[in-house]
């Protein structure tokens, strides 16, 4: 293994004994839980050597970023699992459909038909996650949580697998009772798979529940900010941000 091999390596593995860890808290271990390796603005060079290290789940948040390096990185190991985590864009669906093998960010009526219709022209349908707006934050993406139920009854009708929730609780604040609110209402809709918590809160997401992980910044160090133009309003480009 090569010295980048070898610490992510390290970086895997310590992130997967706290996993235990907290797994162990609900009866479970590591194991259980699906770690999503969120890869956005990390070139190839930066994810092979976790590929290298064993891990072959991975989360990307826009559509063309990932078109751009992860058909040569599938070709060049075989097995590979891809994950939207970030918001979609209706005129982003059948690409979405073509790339990605679960999505993260159903969150709306018109995404829904848009995914169903990609998903009956592609003969192929991808397990989606309903993404819920737990803190009713204007700025970002999601289901109001008054209209999830309607949205989970629709996706289901249209045919479209919904695996369970999602959510990316405010930042600055304490996450575990969003979190708790999100297992609540998977319960109440029947539903065990949550995707939710990131780099600063995956532990408090295991104990509550979390059965999938999105984690960037542990995996992968620090990333640059890239600057991006705000709009008047000071509203809209925030949306999934903190996504790892």
């Amino acid at each position: 293994m090569t010295t980048d091999s070898i610490e992510a390596a390290d970086r895997l593995n310590a992130l997967r004994d706290s996993m235990g860890r907290a797994a162990r808290l609900t009866g479970r271990t590591a194991d259980d839980i699906t770690l999503i390796a969120v890869s956005k603005t990390q070139e190839a060079a930066a994810i092979r050597p976790l590929i290298a290290a064993g891990q072959r789940i991975f989360g990307e948040n826009r559509v063309q970023e990932a078109q751009a390096k992860w058909p040569m990185l599938r070709e060049e190991t075989p097995g590979l699992s891809l994950h939207l985590v970030g918001q979609l864009q209706s005129n982003k669906a059948a690409d979405a459909v073509a790339l990605f093998d679960v999505i993260h960010s159903l969150d709306r009526p018109s995404l829904l038909t848009a995914l169903g219709k990609a998903m009956d022209a592609a003969d192929k349908r991808v397990p989606c996650f309903i993404q819920v707006n737990i803190g009713a934050e204007e700025q970002k993406g999601g289901c109001p949580i008054a209209e999830t139920p309607a949205l989970i009854r629709a996706a289901r009708d249209a045919g479209i697998p919904v695996s369970g929730l999602m959510c990316v609780p405010p930042a600055d604040v304490e996450p575990a009772p969003y979190f708790a609110l999100l297992a609540k209402i998977a319960r109440d809709e029947g539903m065990d798979q949550l995707s939710m918590g990131m780099s600063g809160d995956f532990e408090t997401a295991i104990m509550l529940g979390a059965t999938h992980i999105r984690v960037g910044t542990a995996l992968f160090g620090e990333r640059p900010s890239p600057a991006r133009p705000v709009p008047a309003s000071g509203r809209g480009m925030i949306r999934n941000s903190r996504e790892g």
